[in-house]
């Protein structure tokens, strides 16, 4: 499970670590747990960004034209600075 959030008798927060079995915040306020939350969603953001981005090339490579036609995908390709762009008939 990793950890649980839970309403305290007094009304406020708690997260319960199911990892170390124990109490890793208390007496949060709603504000303060979105905050936690928050934060967490941003180091995850960076870590994403700093060391598992993937090659620009994969975007291309992996497009199949379910849910926009090649000519739609390339004006996004445009629209993000790409030149060199897909070749419709390569798509049929």
């Amino acid at each position: 499970m990793g950890a649980f959030i839970s309403k305290q008798p007094n009304g406020k927060y708690c997260r319960f670590s199911t990892v170390v079995d124990t109490l890793t915040h208390i007496n949060m306020t709603e504000e303060e747990y979105i905050e936690m939350c928050a934060e967490r969603a941003r180091e995850e953001a960076r870590d994403v960004l700093k060391n598992y981005l993937k090659p620009f090339s994969m975007v291309k490579d992996y497009f199949r034209p379910n849910n926009n036609t090649v000519e739609e995908f390339n004006s996004l390709l445009k629209e993000m600075g790409e030149t060199e762009l897909l070749n419709p008939k390569d798509h049929e």
